[in-house]
């Protein structure tokens, strides 16, 4: 297969992940050593509910011991086609440029298959080292794919639902990963404590989880170096146990591991045992965090990690705890800690509960993560994003979800206190999560593989069959606790679709309200316009042409700057984007004029820092574009190009152009360069190109001014309840409280200037 390229982690603050380097064999041990405390800490805590959540319903123990080697036996299998064969062989290798996740599978499938989401893509930012759609030669399936999605909108409409709804349910695990694993660590001390009220136990699981989620704005980094050593040694203890109880209890338990005895075991138990299979698939979670951290290690080293130990090990755990079961039928619900030897009790108590923590660590990390991707798609409402670590790149802290996350967390700790309830409501969060990324793999392997039609339905009908099974038995449980992730999730999808939705139609209101700078400088004289001192940087989503603000502002105080540059901040569906390759600088209309475009691209797993210093970094690209715009306008072939009548009367000819500064560093990108035609003499001499830029230095000194649009959306009269309502109450609610953007530009109050504007869309 012509898999794509993955990337080495361990990155540093401002690089970009690189798939051409290949990392040392001991560099891939370090990692695969590290990714043990960020990636393995949810699946290898799985042993503490697993058993009692399987048989929390009617299913009974007998003697001949089928219920327990059927209930190994589904464990062993699931383990071993899910994240063994599933996510190791073939997930992890369908990254975007070393990055995984949900949204990393729909950016490939965007890329390939023209499935835009996001507005103001261009042509030029295909030219992204990282957009990289090369591959084989197409086939007619992968055509015949693409052409159905470009034909139905709605069906693309649809995959975003369906990965809008993948995102929602991992972001659900934040709040039922936390609260089952602490809560089954916790419970452990009824095994010595018997008398010990259930409400202590309550209570100190929530203790742990206010202390969890109050330690959060520190960063993982500062206990990141603890993180793999207890999961290690958590592994260790839980496959040491285990073997202890088969040698003890039932060395036979092996012959569970031959797939007959599930066949047994639904023959036997019937409709039971097929409604226990809800409680067999949290043996799994965790699986799709394999995936999901990839950026932070090599494929290679989260392959070792799993292969040589961690799956090993919860093999071991699973069948110690089937031994012990198969000889104890009274103890179902307490089978882990009743099963661990009295001498090592305490300290596999203490361990199991800091590796509960590092599972929960991990995962509410990953949702603030997503979240922060969500926002750089205008999935989601812009939300303060705190950088926890200057060395370790992605790393950030989100007040406000982990405020929310803690008390949806408190909630369903004091709600439900049965972790039966709480491991069904987990198990349709899971299931509906692999699943998702199941059907995505399927569409990429045609459309981005290049792979025949059948190697995907084998894909789907294997993996998926498998985990369709899981959420027919876990969508039973619906009543039993599967409604919190439920609505959990159509909670959150609604806000997301909302604001995408609404995002989308401001755009596209922009699009079409576009004004000309020829016309607003003819209107000049009779407006009594006039140009003042210093730089106005306005703000708009628009790549192309002239902003609706900025002719309100004109026509309303005519009066602007004496250069004006229009900036636009947009995400590009790639991950990251190189600082060469971020700035794309270009001129509206004459040289006199003094207007330029910047257009800012970030990937959707970038960091935009609020403190970059933006306005010396504009200057010096904006200059370095003036003194090279003869070497531009040269280089292009005038005759074969195909443009464009603008809306400024001039010709947009899209140059990318890319100097060699400092010794090849500082690369300058610049695109969509609007100037004379060649045949009118228009091209800038030397000097005045140097006169330009110290104009353009002495505006700089006398100020720089942030023009932005303070923006209301309304829907039209003429729209229905439904629109009426998601737009003038849910998505203007959320515009109102969420971020504004002179607090995520670090505007200071005395440069700004903000433009109301009314959008009817």
């Amino acid at each position: 297969m012509n898999h794509q390229s993955t990337s080495p982690a361990a990155l540093e603050e401002g690089s970009i992940p690189s798939h051409q380097k290949r990392p040392s064999h001991k560099t891939v041990l370090t990692l695969a050593y590290q990714s043990l405390g960020i990636v393995y800490g949810d699946l290898s805590t799985s042993p503490l509910y697993v058993y009692k959540t399987t048989f929390s319903g009617k299913l009974s123990l007998h003697e001949n011991d089928e219920e327990v080697f059927g209930v190994l036996s589904f464990i062993f299998w699931t383990l071993t086609l899910i994240p063994l064969f599933k996510y190791i062989y073939f997930v992890l290798s369908a990254n975007d440029n070393g990055e995984g996740g949900t949204f990393a599978l729909y950016s490939l499938l965007c890329r390939h298959a023209r499935l835009c989401i996001l507005p103001n893509q261009q042509a030029s930012d295909e030219d992204l080292s990282t957009y990289d759609v090369e591959g084989t030669s197409e086939t007619w399936q992968s055509s015949m794919l693409k052409e159905f999605f470009t034909q139905h909108p709605r069906f693309r409409n649809g995959l975003l639902v369906v990965v809008l709804l993948g995102t929602c349910m991992t972001i659900g695990d934040g709040v039922l990963t936390p609260t089952i694993s602490v809560l089954s660590a916790v419970s452990g001390i009824s095994v010595k404590a018997t008398n010990l009220h259930e409400n202590y136990i309550v209570a100190i699981s929530c203790a742990i989880l206010v202390v969890l989620f109050s330690l959060q704005h520190h960063g993982t980094h500062r206990v990141g170096f603890i993180f793999a050593p207890i999961v290690t040694a958590w592994l260790l203890c839980i496959s040491g146990i285990g073997v202890y109880n088969i040698i003890r209890w039932n060395p036979s338990v092996f012959h569970a591991l031959s797939p007959v005895y599930m066949f047994r075991f639904l023959k036997s138990t019937g409709f039971e045992g097929w409604m226990s299979l809800g409680g067999v698939v949290l043996c799994i979670t965790g699986s799709e965090t394999m995936f999901a951290n990839l950026g932070h290690f090599s494929p290679l080293s989260i392959k070792i990690a799993f292969t040589f130990l961690v799956y090993p090990c919860l093999i071991l755990a699973y069948m110690g705890e089937a031994a012990f079961l198969s000889k104890h039928h009274e103890d179902i619900q307490r089978s882990f800690y009743k099963a661990i030897p009295e001498a090592v009790f305490w300290p596999v108590f203490i361990v199991a509960t800091l590796a509960a923590v590092v599972g929960s660590q991990a995962v509410i990390s990953a949702t603030f993560s997503l979240i922060s991707q969500c926002c750089a798609l205008s999935c989601f409402p812009h939300v303060k994003v705190v950088h926890t670590s200057s060395k370790i790149y992605g790393q950030i802290y989100i007040p406000e979800v982990n405020w929310i996350l803690m008390c949806l967390c408190l909630a369903v700790t004091i709600g439900l206190r049965d972790t039966n309830m709480i491991g069904h409501a987990y198990g349709l969060a899971v299931t509906t999560v692999i699943f998702v990324t199941t059907c995505l793999m399927a569409l990429v392997i045609i459309i981005v593989w290049k792979q025949k039609l059948i190697m995907a339905v084998m894909f789907l009908v294997l993996f998926g069959s498998i985990e369709l099974l899981y959420i027919s038995a876990s969508f039973i449980k619906i009543p039993e606790g599967g409604w919190i992730p439920l609505i959990l999730s159509m909670f959150i999808m609604s806000v997301m679709y909302i604001w995408n939705y609404g995002t989308l139609r401001k755009h596209e209101h922009d699009l079409e309200n576009k004004v000309s700078v020829r016309r607003i400088l003819e209107l000049g004289p009779t407006l009594g316009m006039v140009r003042v001192p210093g730089i106005g940087l306005i703000y708009a989503d628009l790549v192309t042409g002239v902003p609706a603000i900025f002719g309100h502002f004109a026509t309303n105080l005519p009066a602007f700057h004496q250069v004006l540059v229009f900036v636009c901040v947009k995400a590009v569906q790639v991950p990251y984007v190189s600082e060469e390759e971020r700035f794309l600088i270009g001129r509206i209309g004459p040289t006199e004029f003094r207007i330029f475009r910047c257009i800012v691209r970030y990937g959707y797993k970038d960091l935009q820092q609020e403190n970059f210093d933006f306005e010396n970094v504009l200057v010096s690209k904006i200059m370095a574009f003036v003194e090279n715009e003869e070497q531009i306008v040269a280089q292009k072939d005038w005759q074969s190009s195909s443009v464009q009548e603008s809306d400024t009367e001039f010709i947009d000819f899209p140059v990318l152009f890319r100097s060699n500064q400092a010794h090849g560093k500082n690369l300058l990108a610049c695109s969509d360069i609007h100037v004379m035609r060649p045949d009118e003499n228009q091209l800038i001499e030397g000097p005045l190109i140097r006169d330009e830029s110290l104009e353009i230095l002495k505006a700089k000194e006398s100020g720089v001014v942030y023009i932005l649009s303070h923006s209301y959306a309304k829907a039209k009269k003429s729209s229905s309840l439904i629109k009426k309502f998601a737009i003038n109450v849910v998505f203007a609610f959320l515009s109102k409280n969420c971020r504004r953007s002179d607090v995520i530009l670090n505007v200071p109050n005395s440069l700004l200037l903000e433009v109301g504007m009314v959008y009817y869309v």
